[in-house]
């Protein structure tokens, strides 16, 4: 029998998921892991930052040289673009939260293309959704609808595309920003509706997933409402999330998702 050895994970993005998953590892909350390091684009604005291990690096070199096993995304769609091939040709596994990234399917099918290459994996977590488990299973046979519905407060769409369709300073009941498929919506939203790419990957695509956008003035969580129907039967899923007050457009979950997934590669137990 195989012995498990401590997964070593290189965490791409020091923000507020970033921090909040490395702490999660060095708490011992992510399983049996250990920080190999952590790759930011100007390691000099992280030269207070104290870890217990791992580096802090702004060096691909340095950081595919720490050998980690899997790599976490924690950085946007660019970081998935930059690095989600990088990662898997270095023979990591490729933990994705900006799934949003995958809207682009030449990106999607160069990835896919390039894990089974080098065999390994593409790990999307939950992250700010829930029931992917049961989505995923429901698609081996036939789905007849997706729809996905998000509403977040106000505070959660400044510096956004929303800021174009509606006053946010005046809005005073909920209102509609977006109608259309996950493809559209994971292109104006790539921060705020990585859901969508999510559901969409577990499901029945990008074209086929429907997907509506609220500004929401009445409300102080991110909610997200999944409806499903098909062979399976019906499910309605609605999740809502606290932000994090250092930035609302993340949810305190991301992070508790990520640790989870990660929990997961060394547990002897896998729920889900």
């Amino acid at each position: 029998m195989t012995e498990r050895h401590t997964i070593r994970v290189g965490l791409i993005g020091y923000g507020t998921a970033g921090k909040d998953v490395a702490e999660a590892i060095l708490s011992g909350q992510a399983g049996d892991t250990r920080l190999a390091g952590v790759l930011v684009r100007d390691a000099g604005k992280y030269a207070d930052a104290a870890l217990k291990s791992g580096l802090i690096t702004d060096s691909e070199e340095a950081f595919f040289a720490s050998s980690p096993d899997v790599v976490v995304e924690t950085a946007g769609h660019e970081a998935v673009i930059r690095y989600a091939e990088k990662s898997l040709q270095h023979g990591c596994d490729f933990m994705v939260v900006s799934v949003g990234a995958f809207c682009d399917q030449a990106l999607h099918d160069r990835v896919m293309a390039s894990a089974s290459r080098h065999g390994r994996r593409v790990l999307v977590p939950s992250a700010a959704i829930a029931g992917l488990d049961r989505i995923a299973a429901a698609a081996q046979g036939p789905l007849e609808r997706v729809t996905l519905t998000t509403r977040k407060p106000v505070k959660a769409w400044r510096g956004t595309f929303a800021e174009e369709v509606v006053d946010l300073d005046a809005v005073t009941q909920p209102t509609v920003i977006f109608e259309g498929n996950a493809r559209e919506s994971s292109r104006v939203f790539p921060e705020s509706v990585n859901v969508s790419a999510a559901l969409s990957l577990a499901g029945v695509g990008f074209e086929a997933t429907e997907v509506r956008v609220l500004v929401d003035p009445t409300i102080d969580k991110n909610v997200h409402e999944v409806s499903a129907k098909g062979l399976f039967g019906e499910v309605r899923i609605e999740v809502q999330n606290t932000p994090s007050p250092n930035n609302p457009k993340t949810g305190f979950i991301v992070a508790m998702s990520v640790a989870q997934a990660l929990r997961n590669l060394s547990s002897p137990l896998v729920i889900g």
